[in-house]
């Protein structure tokens, strides 16, 4: 009865709400505070209109602002933040310190947050707090759709195609060479005893990459400060980078972008790798030296590359990176499939449950 009588000129989605608060605990009900949260940058995250913000509205225990710009400025995004308590963002830069004074949670919509000065928000008592494991088997799938884009020539293919150029169907009269002779030109292997070597692998996405690899019978290889404490036969543990580098068919960047691992990747990095070997980045852009990495695929210093990140992201208007046969080239869709991104906005909503419950997780502040 309760129910009906509240519901009464409410919207559907604002019933549905309603009837979840009054389904719980009265304990639950009892402690349960309000926030007033905005999204700065929805039109990033509900790029399709698809995402269902309810949980977010549910735990805030109001409708929650939202704003869809894709990358407001600093100085916009503090104007979003006056009179709200909590704000959501999405990898674009927070000037913390312009925040108004109402602003006492920060949520990341991602696991990356260096978009956001922690020392800053702490000198402010300003709690930040990130989302570290929404996309692991999205991203780890991407990493293996790389892989086997590689393997089976698939980049090179439909470059031909585009260009009109169907001698692996047809062979080329003009040089006199049947379709099977041009497929011979080209790389086409079995991933079973082909190894991969994972850079800072020991993370979620990392893990599931080399279990996603191991079913393909690819043998892992690990270079990270925990790689020796992996269960026996997850994978191998490298020596140290070069030795992975060097031993690696594919290798796979996972590691985060601090001051230390900042153009890891590197001219004497890829100088190290064999050169039927393809680097995949779906961690950060800047964990590779870019202009060293054009220079190594324009000299065939290494077979190629799939790019998922950059720096800067997106390329430059002119890049090489554009035209370049031996480049796959993705905008930063490993978080992107609805499902993932529906996880990441219900996992914010957790966040600011735990928050208001004075349990805060997902702490990087």
């Amino acid at each position: 009865k309760s129910l009906v009588r509240a519901s009464r000129g409410l919207s559907a989605s604002d019933i549905s709400m309603l009837a979840r608060r009054l389904a719980r605990p009265l304990t639950t009900l009892a402690r349960h505070v309000m926030t007033k949260a905005v999204v700065v940058n929805a039109g990033r995250l509900d790029f399709d209109g698809k995402l269902d913000f309810s949980r977010l509205h549910e735990a805030c225990g109001a409708p929650v602002t939202r704003h869809d710009d894709h990358t407001p400025s600093p100085e916009t995004i503090a104007a979003y933040a006056v009179g709200h308590a909590t704000l959501v963002t999405k990898e674009v830069p927070v000037d913390v310190n312009a925040l108004p004074d109402s602003v006492r949670l920060i949520c990341e919509a991602g696991t990356g947050f260096n978009n956001i000065n922690l020392e800053d928000a702490r000198k402010r008592g300003i709690t930040v707090c990130n989302v570290p494991a929404y996309s692991t088997d999205a991203v780890a799938q991407l990493v293996m759709t790389y892989v086997l884009n590689f393997s089976a020539s698939q980049h090179l293919q439909q470059t031909k195609l585009a260009r009109g150029d169907r001698s692996l169907f047809h062979g080329d009269e003009v040089n006199g060479t049947s379709a099977f002779e041009a497929f011979g030109t080209l790389p086409h292997f079995e991933l079973a005893k082909k190894t991969i070597g994972l850079i800072g692998g020991t993370g979620a996405i990392g893990a599931a990459t080399a279990r996603l690899a191991r079913a393909f019978g690819m043998d892992v290889l690990v270079w990270s400060r925990s790689a020796k404490d992996c269960e026996s036969g997850t994978w191998r543990a490298a020596e140290n980078l070069k030795h992975l580098l060097s031993e690696s068919d594919f290798v796979s960047v996972h590691c985060p972008l601090t001051d230390k691992t900042k153009g890891l990747i590197d001219e004497h990095a890829l100088a190290s790798m064999k050169r039927t070997a393809f680097l995949i980045n779906t961690a950060r852009g800047a964990l590779v030296n870019e202009r060293h990495l054009i220079d190594a695929l324009e000299n065939k210093i290494i077979a190629g590359a799939g790019l998922d990140v950059t720096d800067p992201e997106p390329p430059l208007e002119g890049s090489p990176l554009y035209r370049l046969d031996n480049v796959v080239l993705t905008p930063h869709i490993g978080w992107k499939r609805l499902e993932t991104r529906q996880r990441l906005m219900d996992a914010v909503a957790a966040n600011v449950e735990a928050y208001l419950a004075g349990k805060p997780v997902n702490v990087v502040s």
